[in-house]
């Protein structure tokens, strides 16, 4: 009896273990600007949020003191680019400036110093092959770009894979995704980029929200080749405008906007190893245009809009532990 009893409790426990993780608020010393269609990023113990509609200025989270601090806007307008960390240092590429439905890719990579404080503007994107709203990752020293848009909101969505090395300034062109997407953000696990969500905007036909796409695909760095995951692992909840992060092994797809008049408050996380999703706890806040990063292994989303489309910003920031 003794043996079942113990037996009975350890599952209790374990089950409630696993659901225990929730979205909870983070209480800031101060605030920070509403933002949406910004990207945010991690250096070091600082959560940076970045951009968004309009000239925004860059600002700073200390995720220790719990400190927002204002940093130098950026030289231009940036949304609709997810933001990476390399060698310190935060780049935006594949960014959008101007107004719905025609915003227009920025033709240069800008780079933010931590350390000095300052902007900088970087290298030409190769003309042919500039877009927005893609999703844009690190791996193994070297910056790869994937799909994106054209045309703002209007059309031209595009397939594209591009691999930047910063070292040498260099830019290579891999083989195409197998399908067009834009509003989209991408991960890596392993060896493997994970493009999940998204949809293929196309305002000139009066049909954006709804052309969100189920399927996800893999490029796989070592043999160079993309594929498709079966059908049975299509994303849950079919969304554009997500954030999309690895931690724990798995993808994290969170938030995003369809449709519905609320932006998505669902948090879905992708096993690479099984190919099969599971749903995490749902955000307080749902939000789309924004982008999440993971600290001391902790996921903390900032920022972005609350229903779909432009509004309302937020400037409210949520960690999932």
């Amino acid at each position: 009896m003794n043996r079942v009893f113990l037996y009975s409790f350890c599952l209790v426990v374990g089950g409630y273990a696993a659901h225990a993780q929730r979205w909870q608020p983070v209480t800031t010393q101060n605030t920070c600007d509403t933002r949406h269609e910004n990207a945010a990023a991690l250096v070091g113990d600082s959560l940076y949020a970045i951009g968004g509609r309009g000239m925004k200025p860059l600002e700073a989270l200390n995720l220790k003191t719990m400190v927002w601090r204002r940093l130098p806007v950026p030289p231009v307008e940036m949304n609709h680019f997810q933001a990476i960390t390399y060698n310190g240092e935060i780049y935006v590429m594949c960014a959008f400036e101007g107004k719905y439905p025609h915003e227009t890719p920025i033709p240069n990579i800008y780079i933010y110093n931590p350390k000095k404080g300052e902007w900088r503007k970087g290298p030409e994107i190769p003309k042919e092959r500039l877009r927005g709203s893609a999703g844009v990752v690190v791996y193994k020293d070297k910056i790869y770009l994937a799909c994106g848009i054209t045309d703002g909101h209007w059309d031209g969505h595009v397939a594209w894979l591009d691999e930047y090395d910063p070292k040498t300034n260099t830019w290579k062109r891999l083989a195409d995704a197998p399908r067009t997407r834009d509003h989209i953000a991408a991960a890596v696990v392993g060896d493997k980029l994970y493009l999940a969500g998204g949809r293929n905007s196309t305002a000139r036909i009066n049909k954006v929200l709804e052309t969100t796409i189920a399927e996800v695909d893999v490029y796989d760095f070592k043999t160079g080749r993309w594929e498709t995951l079966p059908a049975t692992a299509n994303i849950p909840t079919q969304r554009a405008g997500s954030t999309a992060v690895t931690q724990g092994g798995k993808v994290w797809v969170i938030g995003g906007e369809t449709t519905q008049l609320l932006a998505h408050n669902e948090a879905e996380a992708l096993d690479p190893k099984t190919n099969r999703w599971t749903a995490g706890p749902t955000m307080n806040q749902g939000r789309h245009g924004t982008q999440a990063v993971v600290y001391d292994g902790k996921i903390y989303i900032v920022a972005g809009s609350a229903n779909h489309g432009g509004g309302p910003e937020l400037n409210t920031v949520e960690v999932l532990k």
